[in-house]
């Protein structure tokens, strides 16, 4: 299928890429019809075509995390991450309409065959196939074209600033910016009952304010906004000003302040940094409200991907009730998109619109999808794409690997030491622009966006880099394959799912290794080759310095992480199992919520004496080191910083030794070694699942040991 792909160089290019699947509850939708948002788009391309400098300044807190990667892994992986990410293309678009071809088992609302308007940057692309949640869609009822039911996501937006602003029949707003949800912010306003005064510098832009209903228009170059807002109130001022212009300064604000009333309100609409007068603000004592994209749901993963709705008696309009309320308003005429749209061109001819946007308002993208049958289902493609050569070799069913999920991490962290040293199958991302990107970029046979396509194939071996939620049931899948598996930490998210991987490992011919990279890094190495020749129980301490996990980080949903217990911190009680061995109780206790722990504290005891004290915090000064341990055993010290910088004390001598590693190339050349001859008597599994299993199980106790305050015997 076609899709357009935008890359940080500037360039943007139409793509062929892997078809998709519906989400968990979703549908998938072949797009009839998308809508460019002038606007944010044209911001998109713009950024991507600064220059690196202009980049950085233009998001410090980038930088700030290139300089934090570059604390711990050091500053090749974090410019490897910057590469990765400036050569990686990201989609366009987020408002779309078309028609369900394939519908998730889980859902209950779509059949095939149904015409469906879908929002979501994350999903709704322009693309000529769509994999859309329950919630990001809603039926387009009859008498309702798709070239008009693509603009429901943009409509949605200015619908939930028409809903801050909570005018009234009759009251007088002002609505400061006439581009493309200015205008349609101007129709809805119009259409529940209230007065509208429109602000644009161009002109041509103040004459389609009017066919939107706008009662005047104004050009702040020709007359002063104040004097007109004066004469048109009767000097009262406006009841609420929607600002719907983008960047960062004091004018709009201080302008919308000026010709509001007393107690008025003002809503700040889409990407502008805001700048109030106090004095001015405080003495009309004004309401400053935000509008938040399509509305309530809108960046909730429980809402938008769980499917879990708000009930209406609490939430009566939520971004779908939007959605819904928009299309109705089209149905009946009260919502007329003729008069902003300006252009509409066919999905081939698209790339020359992006050079045109400040002169457009609403672009319609057409698409005419050959990857189609007439039944509506995909006609299938992976197959051809296999080279013969690939082909024989699965059919041997010798060193192919396959990988299902291919992030930034696993991108900078994993495959850059597979690249060229094993045959690499399929590759199976969420979207098929990144599944396509990453097929290029590290020489894959084949890509996909369905994982069944490579459990089904003949490979031998496939690595997991998905998020946490999914590991254990692709784990599972893998082992009834029969395929050597590599999955990141962590290896599950309850004891439940342990069970089922004991069970599957009992029968399955294959194999599986976590990513607990740290046992593999040099510095670890080093200290085990000084410690295994001091006798007796040693003491481990080691400090993780976390930091605060942001609200929005993907981490912040327990659902999908587990948590950063379970989903991190199971990297340190690992390390301490690979240095202590055998452990025999935990006693556990955290900093803040017990219920989900971002801070713990665990003293482990091990079968030979041996005792680790493991502080994760989330509490600590970023400028403090991310990862420090001491080990003290029978007269010598081991001291650790980010596994960069070993200090071995003996005999009262400091030894200090240097290293570039985390362990993640020494990690993958390992697993390499397995496959290529550990089934012939060569390389021994060098992470046995008994002791990833054991780690799991160590950090589940602590997980208990906490909700129920007691130590926990292993």
């Amino acid at each position: 299928m076609k899709q357009l792909a935008q890359y940080q160089d500037g360039r943007l290019e139409l793509q062929d890429v892997p078809a998709t699947v519906p989400p968990p509850g979703g549908i998938l939708v072949r797009t009839t019809c998308s809508v460019i948002s002038p606007g944010t788009e044209r911001m998109k391309v713009e950024q991507a075509r600064m220059s690196l400098l202009q980049k950085a300044k233009a998001r410090p807190d980038q930088v700030k995390k290139v300089i934090d990667t570059a604390k711990t892994l050091g500053w090749k992986a974090a410019l490897e991450k910057v590469r990765n990410r400036l050569e990686s293309p990201t989609p366009l678009g987020y408002s779309a309409a078309g028609v369900v071809v394939a519908v998730d088992e889980l859902n209950s609302r779509f059949r095939v065959g149904d015409r469906v308007a879908c929002g979501g940057a994350e999903c709704a692309f322009h693309a000529e196939m769509i994999a859309v949640p329950d919630l990001l869609a809603a039926p387009v009822p009859e008498g309702v074209e798709d070239w008009q039911a693509a603009y429901t996501t943009l409509a949605s937006i200015s619908m939930q600033a028409v809903r801050q602003a909570e005018v009234r029949l009759g009251d007088r707003v002002l609505v400061m910016g006439q581009g493309l949800v200015g205008l349609l912010a101007t129709s809805l306003l119009k259409a529940s009952g209230a007065r509208v005064l429109a602000v644009d510098f161009v002109s041509s832009r103040l004459q389609t304010a009017l066919a939107m209903g706008a009662e005047r228009v104004v050009n702040p170059s020709e007359t002063k906004v104040e004097d007109m807002v004066r004469e048109w109130t009767n000097g009262h001022g406006v009841d609420a000003v929607i600002i719907c212009v983008g960047g960062k300064s004091s004018g709009p604000a201080d302008q919308a302040i000026a010709c509001l009333r007393d107690r008025g309100v003002m809503v700040i609409t889409g990407i502008y940094d805001a700048e109030l007068s106090w004095k001015t603000a405080y003495m009309k004592d004004i309401q400053v409200r935000y509008s938040r994209s399509y509305g309530p749901g809108r960046y909730d993963p429980q809402y938008e991907w769980g499917g879990k709705d708000y009930p209406i008696g609490y939430v009566r309009w939520t971004e779908n009730r939007n959605f819904e309320a928009c299309l109705e308003l089209m149905r009946t005429g009260q919502l007329d998109l003729k008069p902003v749209t300006t252009r509409r061109v066919g999905c081939g001819d698209v790339l020359d619109v992006y050079d045109k946007l400040e002169s457009e308002l609403g672009v319609v993208i057409e698409y005419c999808s050959p990857g189609f049958s007439r039944s509506g289902e995909v006609e299938p493609t992976a197959e051809s794409q296999i080279p013969d050569r690939l082909k024989a070799e699965l059919k041997c069913g010798v060193g192919v690997l396959d990988v299902i999920g291919a992030g930034n991490f696993a991108r900078t962290m994993l495959l850059p030491h597979l690249k060229g040293k094993i045959t690499l199958g399929t590759i199976v991302n969420a979207t098929g622009l990144s599944a396509r990107h990453v097929k290029e970029k590290f020489s894959f046979s084949a890509a996909e966006t369905d994982a069944a396509k490579v459990f089904g194939g003949n490979g031998n071996a496939v690595m997991i880099g998905t998020r946490h939620h999914l590991h254990a049931p692709l784990v599972l899948k893998a082992l009834q394959s029969g395929k050597h598996t590599f999955v990141e930490k962590p290896l599950c998210l309850t004891r439940e799912e342990l069970a089922q991987m004991d069970e599957a490992m009992s029968s399955s011919s294959g194999s599986v290794m976590v990513g607990f990279n740290r046992r593999f890094a040099p510095a670890t190495v080093a200290m085990m080759q000084t410690l295994q020749n001091i006798p007796g129980p040693k003491t481990l301490a080691f400090h993780v310095n976390a930091g605060v996990l942001a609200p929005d980080h993907w981490y912040a949903n327990v659902e999908e992480s587990g948590g950063r217990v379970l989903g991190e911190a199971c990297h340190f009680f690992d390390f301490a199992c690979h240095v202590l061995g055998r452990p025999v109780k935990v006693t556990a206790q955290t900093v803040g919520r017990p219920a989900v722990p971002d801070s713990v504290t665990a003293q482990i005891e091990f079968a030979d004496g041996s005792s680790a004290q493991i502080v994760y915090s989330a509490e600590g000064d970023s400028a403090f080191p991310k990862e420090t341990f001491r080990v003290f055993a029978n007269g010598s010290v081991v001291e650790c910083e980010n596994f960069m910088r070993l200090s071995i004390f003996q005999n009262r001598k400091q030894t200090v030794k240097k290293f570039a590693s985390k362990g993640h190339a020494e990690e993958m050349a390992a697993w390499l070694a397995f496959l290529k001859g550990g089934l012939k008597g060569g390389s021994p599994h060098p992470l046995p699942y008994e002791q990833a299993r054991q780690s799991m199980r160590l950090t589940f106790a602590v997980l208990e040991s906490i909700r129920e305050g007691r130590g926990i015997a292993l």
